[in-house]
């Protein structure tokens, strides 16, 4: 399982940049425009040139809505700042067939641009407080539209968690249908430690984190701290050897 942690500007990507070894993936969003508010050109650049190179950067491109043109726009414009992993979210899509279209012209915007570039379909496990797309149809609109992974998040970052809407059991399903077409799972929505050994039997593939690895568990008045991300990635560790070996993890 990979670990994605989310620096809110340059400044959190150098402290990001401290913890190198314990992290696979920064993000870049902009927290205080949504749960997948993007950030500016410059900063994705700014962060790119920040963090090692081999530490793949991703943008989110916003909480979009049902524009397909603008978000093919805006995510051609995240993938020339120097994203690796271009973070879609579908909130204004209320249909799959919506989703699907939003996210193919995507697609055809990225991978014109850079062929090796990963696309990811991100809905919300609180789709209901929304009235977007249903959480278990994002692996097929990933899949129908040529994206490379599906995603699931939380819309409102009102202290409610990713388990608190989708359960593990259907966050399961999720990954089972992403990886039946061929799709990358990645899980994140107010993500704690606690959660990461039935994150691990689930098999995602990566984990978003940010409140978790802030001072003070607080995603917009805290900072990140790099002994919190380190703290976090021997977590994910242990529970990963125990879950390989077959023994129950004690959270």
């Amino acid at each position: 399982m990979l670990l994605l942690i989310s620096p809110d500007g340059v400044e959190e990507a150098l402290d990001c940049a401290k913890a190198a070894e314990h992290l696979d993936i920064v993000d870049v969003k902009k927290p205080d425009e949504g749960s997948l508010g993007a950030n500016f050109p410059w900063v994705i650049r700014e962060i790119r040139e920040a963090v090692p190179a081999e530490k793949p950067v991703s943008a989110t491109v916003g909480d979009v809505p049902y524009k397909p043109g603008t978000v093919a726009q805006a995510a051609l414009g995240a993938v020339v700042s120097g994203a690796t992993y271009i973070k879609v979210g579908l909130y204004g899509c209320t249909t799959p067939d919506q989703g699907i279209e939003v996210m193919r012209a995507v697609v055809r915007a990225v991978k014109d641009h850079r062929p090796e570039a990963l696309v990811v379909a991100s809905g919300y496990a609180d789709a209901h407080r929304i009235g977007c797309v249903n959480p278990l149809a994002l692996p097929d609109i990933a899949a129908r539209s040529g994206a490379d992974a599906a995603m699931l998040d939380t819309a409102v970052k009102d202290g409610s968690r990713l388990f608190d809407h989708v359960p593990p059991d259907v966050c399961a399903e999720f990954v089972r249908l992403a990886h039946a077409s061929g799709l990358l799972a990645a899980l994140a929505g107010s993500v704690k430690q606690t959660d990461l050994g039935p994150l691990t039997r689930i098999g995602a593939d990566i984990v978003g984190v940010r409140g978790a690895v802030c001072e003070g568990g607080d995603r917009n008045a805290g900072r990140i701290q790099p002994h919190l991300v380190a703290a976090f990635r021997a977590e994910m560790d242990r529970q990963a050897r125990e879950h390989a070996a077959g023994v129950p993890a004690v959270n």
